[in-house]
């Protein structure tokens, strides 16, 4: 039993909006009492109590789009596990086989507060593939799920694009994108029909097995949510326009001109991750970037999230960029639920993380001052319950 007392504490929940000081108490992994004011004597007698000192309680960070540990840092081709580009259609692929949590970029995350990531594979293909929600500290993937699958990538825009134009195989425009990704997705539909049908029927016989319908059919049942890689205003409604075919629980990556048309993704009830805010515009779809988007859509009652794109952005300057969204006009405590409970939300596992609640997982960072200040540091970590830092 440890007590981190006398700090300044932002939940993040929904029921405290503001941060106030007071204590927080966690047994076993878990949260187990949250409190204004001093911890009471009267109470009972921990195994450690930690003296804040007045330092800002936030829950673990959460980088919702990342690409950690599936391309290794300082190295070559031999660690790039990110893309496979030889079949624009992928479902079936899974960054539980090629995340390397031994890549020391794990460790740059935790040291900077952030306890929890999903990572997978990148934006080269129409459907490249099912992300997966991990924390940052262990030795063995299998032990650091929160959840396998919790998304299936889809890209549309340039990237894809460029990555079968130097192929010379489709897809080279957009409406080939599209279209692959709509024949995949009817492909799984009429798959799922088959099986139903079989299973109502004796006398029918399932489908031969199909690894990519399978990979799908959690995404046309809601079950898990698409997150849609996508950068220009045409190619966001591209994807909304997809989903709302399918009837899909999706988000848009990026959305680097979703400022531009935040009604609209207002209306559609879009949930957005914002970013990377940091980098060059170095294609002709980012033309159009701005630290301002994030706040634009916040304002705009959109959901947001704010990602690192990593190693695009290096995952430890998630809170620097929470900290350009604010200094462009976005609500600060709005830019810390965009690094915690939104992003929780996005895939499902807010029940276990995003927030300092009773019942929750004991993720939680400290830092010296304000955590939007440049010079504050992080002085600990601690995942479930465990002291990282």
């Amino acid at each position: 039993m440890t007590i981190i007392n006398n700090a300044e504490i932002f939940t993040s929940s929904t029921r405290d909006s503001k941060p106030f000081i007071g204590y927080v108490v966690f047994d076993e992994g878990k949260i187990t009492e949250i409190g204004s004011g001093k911890y009471p004597r009267s109470a009972k007698t921990p195994d450690e109590i930690v003296d804040a000192e007045g330092a800002v309680l936030l829950p673990g960070l959460i980088d919702a789009h990342t690409h950690l540990g599936t391309i290794g840092d300082s190295l070559g081709f031999e660690s790039d596990d990110i893309n496979d580009i030889n079949d624009p259609v992928a479902p079936q692929l899974s960054a539980l086989d090629s995340v390397n949590p031994f890549d020391r970029c794990f460790r740059d995350a935790y040291d900077a507060g952030i306890t929890t990531v999903y990572t997978g594979p990148g934006s080269a293909s129409p459907i490249s593939g099912n992300f997966i929600a991990i924390k940052t500290f262990g030795r063995r993937v299998d032990d650091m799920i929160l959840k396998s699958p919790c998304a299936m990538k889809f890209a549309l825009g340039e990237n894809p694009k460029q990555s079968y134009h130097e192929k010379e195989q489709t897809p080279e425009t957009r409406m080939a994108t599209a279209a692959l990704i709509r024949e995949a997705l009817k492909k799984a539909r009429r798959y799922k029909k088959d099986l139903d049908a079989a299973a109502a029927d004796n006398e029918l016989d399932p489908p031969d097995f199909d690894a990519k319908c399978e990979a799908l059919l959690p995404v046309l049942s809601r079950e898990i949510p698409v997150h849609i890689h996508a950068h220009r205003a045409d190619d966001i409604c591209t994807g909304i326009r997809i989903a709302k075919e399918f009837g899909l629980d999706y988000s848009i990556i990026h959305c680097t001109e979703g400022h531009l048309i935040s009604e609209i993704l207002k209306s559609e009830s879009t949930k957005v991750m914002c970013g990377p805010l940091l980098c060059d515009r170095s294609k002709p779809e980012l033309y159009s970037l701005t630290p301002s988007s994030a706040g634009i859509l916040d304002k705009a009652g959109v959901n947001v999230s704010i990602i690192t794109d990593h190693p695009v952005i290096p995952v430890q300057y998630l809170m620097l960029c929470v900290s350009l969204a604010v200094k462009n006009g976005m609500d600060r405590f709005s830019a810390y639920k965009a690094v915690t409970i939104n992003p929780a939300r996005l895939c499902g596992i807010d029940s276990r993380v995003g927030s300092i609640e009773i019942g929750k997982d004991a993720d939680l960072v400290l830092f010296n001052g304000d955590p939007l200040d440049i010079f504050t540091k992080v002085i600990a970590v601690y995942i479930d319950g465990r002291k990282v830092k």
